[in-house]
């Protein structure tokens, strides 16, 4: 039997350049499930991932496999450098043919359902907005943290540098203006600076139809780590996402960093999707 891809929809455009298609996964022309393959281009490369995997019918066979490997092929086709794949935690057998075919877990999407504004855990905290003065200094800093994030989660220095640019670009285009952003700095009663918080108030949205914020940045400052002023950013983060009537909070964190997957654990947020890739090269 020969297992091969059939293109089931025209190919569609992607915001910022990018290209998607669904296809079927089909044996001896016949169809047996899909998925859908997207290239997104990060500076002078191309990303690329696959979705919607499905097998429905005769799964066991390896059909899954085929049809993954065979997307492989597209993308490489699309010139894409990597891939990624983003799969429900509770996917375990999609999660072990992801490893089986080479993909390792480079991060994790966590989220939480916010039902009161929390307390500070440090009396005498205080936060200020981050503004034009101080913008630049703190972006080249979030930037280096994210850089160094990226190359741990195993991308290369020119893949990381493309997306980096590419992502701030994309959910900063106006600076600390952009609407919908809560960028916060941390101080303690003297007014010394601990550190930096950035959430997007409504990056996208549930099933149900209401608002997910996002962390994009925790960020303690160096000399001030290991005083709990990282949870005391993220309760802020929840605080601030409750005063714009958003009850749902979600975040990535690279799996290397095993610090702050302990401390997301602590306040509760849960694994909702594992993020696994590899290079295509």
């Amino acid at each position: 039997m020969t297992t091969t891809l059939r293109p089931e929809r025209p190919e569609e455009p992607v915001p910022g350049g990018g290209r998607s298609r669904r296809w079927q996964i089909c044996v001896n022309g016949r169809p047996v499930g899909g998925l859908r393959t997207t290239a997104l281009p990060w500076g002078t490369q191309w990303w690329g991932e696959i979705s919607e995997l499905e097998v429905t019918d005769g799964r066991g066979r390896g059909r899954g496999t085929v049809g993954a490997l065979a997307a492989e092929e597209v993308l490489r086709g699309w010139d894409c450098s990597r891939v990624d794949v983003r799969i429900p935690t509770e996917a375990t057998a999609a999660i072990r043919l992801a490893q089986a075919l080479g993909y390792t877990e480079r991060m994790r999407n966590m989220a939480k359902h916010l039902d009161r504004a929390p307390d500070l855990p440090a009396a005498g905290l205080t936060t200020r907005p981050i503004g034009e003065a101080e913008f630049d200094d703190w972006l080249a800093r979030a930037k280096a943290g994210y850089l160094h994030d990226l190359g741990a989660s195993g991308l290369t220095e020119q893949q990381a540098r493309a997306k980096s640019d590419t992502d701030h670009q994309h959910l900063l285009p106006q600076g600390p203006a952009t609407p919908d952003v809560a960028l916060r700095r941390l101080y303690d009663p003297e007014g010394t600076p601990l550190g930096s918080l950035w959430v997007a108030l409504r990056q996208s949205v549930l099933a149900n139809g209401a608002p997910l914020a996002w962390v994009m940045t925790v960020e303690v400052d160096r000399e001030q780590r290991g005083r709990g002023y990282g949870r005391a950013l993220m309760l802020l983060a929840e605080r601030e996402c409750l005063a714009a009537g958003v009850r749902d909070l979600g975040l990535n964190v690279f799996s290397s960093n095993t610090v702050a997957t302990g401390l997301y654990d602590s306040l509760g947020y849960r694994v909702t999707h594992r993020v696994l890739g590899k290079s295509l090269l």
